[in-house]
This record gives structure tokens, C-alpha cells and sequence, in this order.
């Protein structure tokens, strides 16, 4: 149970102390007299009232502005809950009243009038130890107030940050916001009264904002079996929220194409904090849920996969999402929830609970445009500001417009044929080899493998060709950016990445991507072709990997397992193309998302690097870290860079020592359904190297192929990756290092074996020949920067001989 520090409450205009079934108790007007400085003493009550709670049944009324000044214990979040009922009196009419109240830091409400019970509730991070609420009584009027509650929040309750859907990215600075509670609804389940709540909140039914009831199914469980996890308390939200859900009606049938959807009217100008509550309790399984998530049309969550975030059923998540005054054009704020378009999983989506907060505007008021100093929002020299800035921005316009005016005067003779209008109505391309010059991309006929930094430029037509019009059938990958889809173009094989143009997610990607892809050519990074961006597509079209992802070869897809040398070489490979990321230019690369998924084959199973959606330029060297939300994938996460949201080349290498435990034992990063010690791959197989018992985690169809000294050698390169601390873990070059020195380990133990059963192989048919993996040599390409490492030289060292 939470313990505030801070606890007021105060029964306004009440003569005696009134208990409430939340176990609150409400101080008399008279014992609360020391909170309040005021010119005029009302006090009106009516013991006779039908009222849900005796808080409601008396009032203190203002007609000059009054104080209320609190001392907290501490500073931070607080709730402020201010309950008006306007009483039936003789002298006063309080429904006709109107007032302002403010606090020291931001208003609350401006030309406030309460024709019935209302109860204002407010999130407000507070800064000083004194804390005042000011009524202001407006002109001819009164103020009055029922009931005022000020307690201490949770710290973490609202962290700092969150989702931006415009700007598209991360949201900062909600430590520093004020928060007006707008709805709070338990979807799917009953009325939670404030009593039942951990925090005192009550948490209303959905009937009254779900657009169409019929297209969602109520789901509800024993909250016994709902667990939270590290990060996630029942100060969020209690069980009873998690229990129930709603989900899609008619969830499993073959074809959902539809979206639940609720809407919650709100005032516009202001900026919204929605909080999503998530818990899988409709799945069997793990990982057979994947759904999208949309506020106001823009995607907030692509393909949501509540498995890899929490790695259990059953298991609370929330998502906080900030939704820009520009978004909200029809007031109000739409929830929707639908299927994802991934093939794998059920066509289902659910939704357990919603918050709606206001947030405060730029002169801190959270009703009007008014501020607790009185300034308004665009007064004084802000009307200036704002003048001059439409000013020039209407002059900028008409010389935009004049130089586009004569650009198409001047457009060349064959135009419509061009790639795109902005091809040569813009003078600058991204991905050209002259910067104001002349386009190279006008021939469709040029060759596919271009050196310019983006590739060539394909037409829509063209993409559409090589896909058979982007056919299910070819569909080879999905992801959070959309489809994959395998094409050929001028009779070479490409996997074209077709993005979502109405995702914000995807356009992001699809940016960083580009940036990325544009400056690196590695051969163990996949290549980017070319890309189409006509008719504000985000198609990109990479260098087709024949034999797919890492992970499809180690588990899962009953493909023929890997030989020892060949996890050993496939290792090295991504090794070198991380690598290269992270030296291959001053300030290096951070990819932000290794994993096996993201290592791809081409048809000599060379290994190459890919998805660079989430990666990040690094710190260069002014600094020794990015500082940055916390992106990445479950199991694969840097346990430093989530405490500290600092990222560097580090954390690359720490998922690398998980995918490098996967090459291993040919398991998963997370398996829940294993016992309790060995669910996360990482843990478990430190602690068997503790304990001497590597031959526990070794994948058993390495038995008695692997040599030991070579397991051995790979096993402590992954330890030395996985240490606790950045600081201890090695470069990239240093794994490298002995990933090679494992391989030529193995290489010598084989070439021995197989020298010993020639020899041998006349005098006992008991000894058979050792069977020598085929090799899977990396074919020579041109010369990388950090491919002057490792093997090479211990060729040439092993060459020498010792006395």
C-alpha cells in the first residue's frame, strides 16, 4: 500500500470530520482553518442533501480571493482533487457562480461554473514546498468549493518521457508538465471505485466511448493470475484493469479487417497524454499476438508483440503516447485498436484501460490561455513575435513561388517522363552524384549496382513489375516497417522493403535507413540497391540473402543445422560487419538491434549484417555516449544502457554476446516456457560456464564435432560480451580477434582428424574416416577496412616452427 507523505484533506465549509470508504479522512472547516487566508468567512451546508458522499453536503463560499497554502514534506508529483456540488441556499445561487483557480505554478480553471457534482483531479509536479490553491471569484460573482484534496504521487508514476505522434519520436520534459485527468476507463471490465483502487482513482466502464460495442468481445480473468513485472507496479493500475480486456468480436475468425475504435471529446488547443494499458489475457501462447494501435488515424504502435516486451502472459504494459494539439481537429482523442498485417499469429487485438490527461499550454494553464501570473498566451510582444514571423513567412512564400514559377517555365521538354516531379523540379537529390547538377537517374535502363550513395532511383512501375504487383506469395519478411517482398530487376534477384506511407514509425525507419545505408558499403553489411519514393511510396531494395535470417538455421524452421565451422564463419562474418559500424568513420554507428533475425545469408551462407532502423549515429569522440530512449529488442537489450538510457558501440557488443549464445545452444534469448532459471538464454548460460558445465547449453547436434579448446575459446569471447558494465566488455575488434582464433582451433582439430584416419584408414575398419564439414569459405571481395585482423595472421603464425 502507497504511504503520501503529503496528506490534506479538508471538508470545506463542513463543522465535523467526515470518513469516507476509501479510508480518508476529511478535516473540519474549522480544524482546517489554519490552511486558509481570506477576507470573508461563508460557510453554507445542506445535511438533507442526496449526495454520494457527505463531502458534498457543505461548502465554503468566496467573494473576495481566498488561499489555501499547504507545507509539503517534499516536492514532486501530487494529486489535487477539488470536488464542487453547487448547494441549494437561500443566500447564494452557486450554480450561477464563476471563478478561476490557480495554483502557484498553473491555472486550473478559468470562468469555472458547476451546475452539478464535479470532481476536477490533477497531476501537478510540484516545485516548492509551499504549495497554494487560489480562488479567484470573477466580477459580480462568487467562488466556492466542496472538498480539496492534495497528496503525495508516486515518483513513478509519470515518467519523463514518452511517444510523440507529431513530431514523430521520442516525447521529454512530462516531469515538467501539469496534467488535468480527462477520462480514465476500464475497457472491457466493471466500474473500480476509488476504495478498490491502489491509488484512490476511479475507473469507469467503456460503454460510454466505444463507437460500436458489437465489434468487441469482453474478456475478463481472476486477477490472481495477473503478475506484474520489474518496472510495472499496481500503483499504474490494479489487477481488476489488467483482468478484463476487450478484444475483437469474432477474434479468430479467417479474415479481420476491421478496427475497435473509441472516442473521447476533449478541448482543442492543447496538447494530450494517452496511456495505454496492455495484458495479454486472450493468448494460449506466446508470441501469437500482434496487433496496431492508432490515435487520431496516425499509428502509435506498428505490430505491437506484447510477448517480447514483457516475456509472459498475463503480464501488465503500458504505453505512453503525447498527442499534439494539431492532431486534435475534431475534439476529441480516438482510440483504435486492429490486427496487425503480419501473417504469423491470431487476427486479434485487445485493449485494457485508457487515460486521457490534458496537458498544461505554454503559459502554464490547463483552462484557457490565461496564466497563474495573468499573462496570456499571446499578449504583449508575443503578438509582435508572432507578426513578424507571419510576415516572413509570407515573404518567404512568394519568393518560394516566384523561383518555382520560373523553374517551370524552364522545365525540360520530356518532364512527364521523368522519375518524379520533384526529380527536376528540386534542385538537390538526396542520392545523386552531383549535388545542383545533372540527374543520373533519367534511363530506366541503368545498371542495378550503382556506386552512388542511394542506389539507383526506381519507378513505381518498375517495383511493381519485379513483385508481380507485390504479391502475398512473395512475401519474404514483415516487420514493424512493413513488407519484404523478393523481385527481380534487370534478371537479378532484390528483396524490396515496401514501408506503410501512413505509418509516422515507418517513415522514421525509412529515414534512418536511408541515411545509414547511403554512407556504408561493407560486403558484410546488406547492400542497399536502389529506392522509389513516387507517389510518396517508401520502398527500399536491397541485395537478396537467399538463406534468410540466422535464426531460421539454429531453431525453429527444421532447416539442416549448421556445422560447428560454419556458426564459426557466419559468427565472424557479423563480427566484421558490426565492426566496421563502429570504426568505419569518425564518429561511428551503432546499430542499436542485433540479434539473429537481423543477420542474414546470402546463398554461400555469407553472413551480412541488416535492418538499420534503429540505429544511431554514435558519440564520436566529444563524448562516450548517446543519450537516447530506450529502443531494442527483448533478450538482446544492454541491462546498463535500459538503467541508464546511455547508449554506445557497448551495447552492440552485448547483443552480440547473446546472438553469439544462440550460435551456441541454438535456443532462443527468451524462452518462457523453459523452468524459471533457464528462461533467459544470457543468465543461464553464464552461470553453466561458472560451473564448468558448458557441454549443459551446447546444442546437441555439435556433440562430439566441436573441438573443446575451440568451444571454450567462443564461450569466453561471449562472456567478456555480456559483462555488466560497457567498460569491461571488449570491441568489436577484440571479438573478432577470438572469434578467429576459436576457428583455427577448430580448422587444426579437423585437419588433424583427418590426417590421422587416412593414415589409419588401411588398418581397422573400426576407426571410419572423420567426415569434414564442407567449407563455407567467405568468397574475396574488395579488401574491407578491418579485414587485416585475426585470421590471416594466425594462418601465417601457425605456419612457424617452434623448438
Amino acid at each position: 500500500t502507497f504511504s503520501p507523505k503529503d496528506n490534506f484533506y479538508i471538508a470545506c465549509g463542513s463543522n465535523e470530520k467526515i470518513s469516507t470508504p476509501d479510508g480518508k479522512t476529511y478535516e473540519s472547516d474549522q480544524d482546517a482553518h489554519g490552511f486558509l487566508s481570506a477576507e470573508d468567512k461563508y460557510l453554507v451546508s445542506d445535511p438533507n442533501a442526496n449526495v454520494p458522499s457527505k463531502i458534498y453536503s457543505s461548502a465554503r463560499v468566496f467573494l473576495k480571493d481566498a488561499t489555501y497554502t499547504f507545507t509539503l514534506q517534499d516536492s514532486g508529483w501530487h494529486w489535487v482533487r477539488l470536488h464542487f456540488l453547487p448547494i441549494k441556499t437561500d443566500v447564494f445561487k452557486l450554480e450561477s457562480a464563476s471563478f478561476n483557480v490557480y495554483t502557484n505554478e498553473v491555472t486550473l480553471l478559468h470562468s469555472f461554473s458547476a451546475t452539478n457534482l464535479t470532481m476536477k483531479e490533477y497531476l501537478i509536479h510540484v516545485k516548492s514546498q509551499r504549495f497554494s490553491i487560489r480562488f479567484e471569484p470573477q466580477k459580480n460573482s462568487a467562488a466556492f468549493i466542496n472538498a480539496i484534496e492534495v497528496s503525495t504521487a508516486p515518483d513513478k508514476l509519470i515518467g519523463d518521457s514518452g511517444q510523440s505522434l507529431s513530431p514523430v519520436g521520442q516525447f521529454h520534459g512530462l516531469s515538467h508538465s501539469s496534467l488535468e485527468t480527462m477520462y480514465r476507463v476500464n475497457v472491457g471490465g466493471s466500474l473500480i471505485t476509488a476504495d478498490n483502487d491502489t491509488l484512490g482513482r476511479t475507473w469507469v466502464k467503456d460503454d460510454g466511448y466505444i463507437k460500436n460495442k458489437n465489434m468487441a468481445k469482453d474478456v475478463n480473468v481472476q486477477t490472481n493470475i495477473i503478475k506484474y513485472p520489474n518496472g510495472v507496479t499496481p500503483y499504474i493500475a490494479p489487477q481488476t484493469v489488467y483482468a478484463s480486456a476487450a478484444e475483437m468480436a469474432d477474434a479468430n475468425t479467417m479474415e479481420q479487417s476491421f478496427n475497435v475504435s473509441w472516442e473521447f471529446p476533449v478541448e482543442k488547443s492543447y496538447d494530450y497524454l494517452v496511456r495505454l494499458h496492455f495484458c495479454d489475457i486472450v493468448s494460449t501462447a506466446l508470441n501469437d499476438l500482434y496487433f496496431n494501435v492508432y490515435i487520431n488515424g496516425k499509428t502509435a504502435i506498428s505490430a505491437l508483440d506484447l510477448s517480447s516486451i514483457t516475456g509472459k502472459l498475463a503480464t501488465p504494459n503500458f504505453q505512453d503516447i503525447v498527442v499534439d494539439s494539431s492532431l486534435v481537429d475534431q475534439d476529441k482523442v480516438s482510440v483504435q485498436i486492429g490486427p496487425s498485417t503480419l501473417d504469423s499469429g491470431a487476427k486479434n487485438a485487445i485493449l485494457n484501460g485508457v487515460e486521457v490527461f490534458k496537458m498544461n499550454n505554454t503559459v502554464s494553464s490547463l483552462d484557457g490561455e490565461f496564466g497563474p501570473d495573468g499573462k496570456a498566451a499571446f499578449a504583449g510582444k508575443h503578438k509582435k513575435t508572432v507578426a513578424a514571423v507571419g510576415f516572413a513567412m509570407m515573404f518567404g512564400a512568394f519568393v518560394g513561388l516566384g523561383a518555382m514559377v520560373i523553374k517551370w517555365h524552364k522545365r525540360p521538354q520530356d518532364w512527364q517522363r521523368r522519375n518524379s516531379f520533384s526529380s527536376w523540379l528540386l534542385p538537390l537529390h538526396a542520392g545523386d552524384s552531383t549535388v545542383f547538377g545533372k540527374s543520373n537517374y533519367g534511363s530506366n535502363k541503368s545498371s542495378i549496382f550503382t556506386t552512388g550513395g542511394l542506389g539507383r532511383r526506381f519507378t513505381f512501375d518498375e517495383i511493381k513489375e519485379s513483385t508481380k504487383n507485390f504479391a502475398a506469395s512473395g512475401v519474404i519478411g514483415v516487420g514493424g516497417f512493413g513488407n519484404v517482398y523478393i523481385g527481380t530487376l534487370d534478371g537479378t534477384q532484390v528483396a524490396v522493403k515496401r514501408g506503410n506511407p501512413h505509418s509516422e514509425q515507418g517513415i522514421n525507419e525509412f529515414m534512418t535507413e536511408i541515411q545509414m545505408l547511403s554512407k556504408l558499403r561493407h560486403k558484410h553489411l546488406v547492400s542497399l540497391i536502389g529506392y522509389c519514393d513516387e507517389n510518396s511510396e517508401m520502398i527500399l531494395v536491397y541485395e537478396y540473402m537467399s538463406n534468410g535470417p540466422l535464426r531460421d538455421h539454429l531453431y525453429g524452421k527444421n532447416m539442416p543445422p549448421l556445422s560447428w565451422k560454419q556458426r564459426l564463419e557466419i559468427s565472424i562474418g557479423a563480427a566484421r560487419g558490426l565492426h566496421y559500424l563502429h570504426t568505419g568513420s569518425a564518429q561511428g554507428i551503432i546499430h542499436r538491434d542485433v540479434k539473429t533475425t537481423n543477420i542474414l545469408l546470402d546463398e554461400n551462407f555469407v553472413a551480412k549484417m541488416a535492418d538499420f532502423g534503429l540505429s544511431k549515429d554514435g558519440p564520436g569522440q566529444q563524448a562516450d555516449h548517446v543519450s537516447t530512449a530506450v529502443k531494442g529488442s527483448f533478450g538482446y537489450l544492454d541491462p546498463e544502457y535500459f538503467r541508464k538510457q546511455q547508449l554506445t558501440d557497448k551495447s552492440d557488443v552485448y547483443s552480440f554476446g547473446v546472438v553469439l549464445l544462440e550460435v551456441l545452444c541454438a535456443r532462443p534469448a527468451i524462452n518462457p516456457a523453459l523452468s524459471r532459471e533457464q528462461v533467459n538464454l544470457a543468465e543461464w548460460a553464464m552461470n553453466c560456464k561458472r560451473k564448468g558445465m558448458l557441454e549443459k547449453i551446447l546444442d546437441p547436434v555439435l556433440v562430439g564435432s566441436i573441438n573443446p579448446e575451440s568451444m571454450k575459446k567462443f564461450a569466453e569471447a561471449a562472456e567478456k560480451c555480456l559483462a555488466e558494465y560497457g567498460c569491461d566488455r571488449p570491441t568489436m575488434g577484440d571479438v573478432l580477434w577470438n572469434l578467429e582464433y576459436a576457428l583455427q582451433i577448430q580448422e587444426a582439430s579437423a585437419q588433424g582428424k583427418t590426417e590421422d584416419a587416412s593414415t589409419n584408414l588401411n588398418s581397422t575398419a573400426a576407426s571410419a574416416p572423420v567426415a569434414v564439414e564442407p567449407s563455407a569459405i567467405i568468397p574475396e571481395q574488395t579488401q574491407a577496412i578491418d579485414e587485416q585482423s585475426g585470421t590471416a595472421l594466425l594462418a601465417q603464425f601457425s605456419n612457424l616452427s617452434g623448438r
